[in-house]
């Protein structure tokens, strides 16, 4: 939709101060209350645009009371459907919800069998939250369970029971839910057919042996771990995997030629995106794990640099850091995965002397790189002490979050990354300068695909780029909750967009991987009379825009449509409104590892003719 501003008087309010007492004290039930405050349980409501939002959230609680049937030895396959009108459908074939609990196991907080550990021992739901989020957010719910040739039926609105049933039946022993999110909360939404399938091979992966079908299409992994790993790398690991399972714990691993590291990890089914304990004790087993083989002292950074991994681990208790499971904190497992995996991992390596010669090779490579940019690095830091102790093109924010203190709920800060003294100079002069940061690059970037870590160092703009984001050491020490690409609108524009991406790609691949990294939308178009101003993303909407006031030209004036080539035609005046709370924003998400490396390279890489060709056989002649 476009933006529109209406030129109308503005009048001030005065509003009394209300009546605090009795009265003004409210208590809301649980689902009025999951209602009331959805981000408290779901994150986000969105509209199905990113794999976040709140309606894969409402599926994978569904899907995950049906997985965690699996994991109990209780039925093989769950069948998905996504109908018309947003109708979700799934049905598993476990031991079905008790009859006479139907009612409570899907309406009343903390009600469920996941607190009993001798019915659910590995089970993600422990806060008795999920399906109640789920029916409290659906304008129609229904839960049927079938249990030894009997069904109990109930179908809600919004949380509220409408009507129950039961009866005999000739279905299968399990669990039939149907759901449809509620378009007062989830307005304008969409299934992505790609996010769900996304989700739907992670489960296979997770749990090697469960059949998943989403209509006809059976998602099924026999390998687990190891064949999630193996899409990923698509034959690009420099040895054979390092694999290792029993009933607690599975990883896989292996190294890559790229820098940095990556990691794919699982606690009882949920991926977390964060990290978290398990995921640090991890990183420590695989380093002791090679030094106990190599009887050497490498340090952390050289066995990691280039190494892709998965990790799932099933516990009693997880204690994740919010209710959408991106980060565990459980600090009592840290000793028994380390140990685990050290253990594993140098047993494997004693095994496999070929993967345990290519992995040492690697790690000596790395050792050999780092060394080389101690002096490089050393040089750069004394070099940009002399020129300033602040980064000259960097106009900073107050706030910035740390490693020990997020930001605030909601009061994230973030950085625009622009091309230009015009296009900074209406960003700088409209932006919050408590929470907006700017960083103005001189020129065009370089194309660091293919580039030694050592240009970071040599190269002015990278350098001052990776330290005002504090990137060095860690993504962790990232000063920003958002880094967002400001670029113009035009193939200049696009053309610098994609030399940061390969950049960050390149360099800094965990950086987008955790989805820290945004692309700022602004208009293409302003319409406007005297009464009205439009402001368009598209050519639809500036056609739609144009149809509109034209009708009101008799009273308004002549329509007038101004093409923003550039953010620096903006001005400051009008581009607050577009970095303030209304803030378009695309988030860039990551493909498989080997994805990428095939895009950077067809894009960005050293193959022009394949590339003339593609634009020839794409090219797009337009007329006026």
């Amino acid at each position: 939709m476009p933006l529109t501003i209406h030129h109308a008087e503005t009048k001030i309010m005065t509003v009394s101060p209300h009546d605090y007492d009795e009265s003004k004290i409210k208590t809301l039930s649980s689902l009025e209350h999951i209602r009331k405050r959805p981000g408290m349980y779901i994150g986000r409501l969105g509209n199905g645009s990113h794999p976040d939002d709140g309606i894969y959230i409402l599926l994978k609680e569904v899907v995950d009371n049906a997985v965690d049937e699996y994991i109990m030895g209780a039925g093989k396959r769950i069948n998905i459907h996504l109908g018309s009108e947003g109708m979700v459908t799934v049905r598993d074939f476990g031991r079905g919800i008790p009859l006479g609990k139907i009612v409570d196991c899907v309406s009343t907080i903390n009600t469920g069998a996941k607190y009993n550990t001798e019915v659910f021992q590995f089970s993600v739901g422990l806060n008795g939250v999920g399906t109640k989020a789920v029916n409290a957010m659906s304008s129609h719910f229904k839960v049927t369970a079938f249990r030894d040739g009997k069904f109990a039926c109930a179908i809600f609105t919004k949380g509220e029971l409408l009507s129950c049933e039961d009866g005999e039946t000739t279905e299968a022993n399990g669990t039939l839910v149907e759901f449809i999110p509620d378009r007062e909360m989830f307005q304008d939404y969409a299934f992505d057919s790609g996010f769900v399938e996304a989700r739907l091979w992670r489960y296979a992966y997770l749990n090697a042996g469960l059949k998943l079908y989403l209509d006809k299409t059976c998602f099924y992994s026999a390998g687990g771990l190891l064949d999630l790993l193996a899409k990923e790398l698509d034959d690009q690991n420099i040895y054979e995997p390092i694999y290792y399972r029993d009933a607690t714990l599975e990883f896989a691993f292996s190294h890559t030629d790229g820098y940095g590291d990556t990691y794919y990890s699982f606690v009882n089914g949920t991926y977390t995106s964060e990290g978290g304990t398990h995921l640090s004790a991890f990183r420590e087993g695989i380093l002791k794990g090679v030094n106990e083989f190599s009887k050497k002292s490498f340090v952390g950074q050289d066995v990691r640099d280039g190494l892709v991994g998965t990790l799932a681990i099933k516990i009693k208790d997880p204690l994740f850091e919010s209710q959408t499971k991106n980060k565990l904190g459980n600090s009592d497992i840290r000793s028994w995965i380390v140990n685990k995996v050290k253990d594993a991992v140098s047993s494997a390596l004693y095994k496999n002397t070929e993967a345990a010669e290519r992995l040492l090779e690697k790690i000596q490579r790395n050792e050999k790189v780092r060394k080389e940019l101690q002096s490089v690095r050393q040089e750069a830091k004394a070099k940009s002490k002399k020129v300033a102790f602040k980064i000259p093109q960097l106009k900073d924010c107050k706030h910035h979050p740390t490693r020990k203190k997020a930001s605030p709920q909601g009061q994230g800060n973030m950085v625009f990354i622009t091309e230009g003294q015009s296009a900074a100079g209406s960003i700088v002069s409209s932006r919050d300068p408590l929470t907006q940061a700017v960083f103005s690059l001189k020129g065009k970037p370089m194309n660091v695909l293919g580039q030694k870590l050592a240009i970071l160092y040599k190269n002015e703009e990278m350098y001052s780029l990776m330290r005002a984001l504090d990137i060095e050491e860690s993504i962790a020490d990232l000063r920003y909750d958002k880094v967002i690409l400001a670029t113009d609108a035009d193939v200049d524009g696009l053309h610098i967009r994609n030399l940061l991406l390969t950049f960050f790609l390149h360099y800094f691949e965990p950086l987008v991987k955790l989805g820290y990294v945004y692309i700022l939308e602004t208009p293409l178009f302003r319409v406007r009379n005297k009464q009205e101003t439009h402001y368009c993303y598209s050519e639809k909407e500036k056609q739609v825009a144009v149809k509109k006031l034209q009708g009101t030209a008799a009273k308004a004036g002549n329509v007038e449509m101004t093409r923003f080539k550039g953010l620096g035609e903006i001005s400051p005046k009008e581009f607050k409104q577009f970095i303030g709370p209304d803030i378009r924003l695309q988030q860039v998400n990551m493909g498989s590892v080997s994805e990428v490396s095939k895009i950077l390279s067809f894009y960005m890489g050293k193959n022009t003719p394949e590339r003339k060709n593609y634009i020839m056989e794409h090219l797009v002649v337009t007329e006026g």
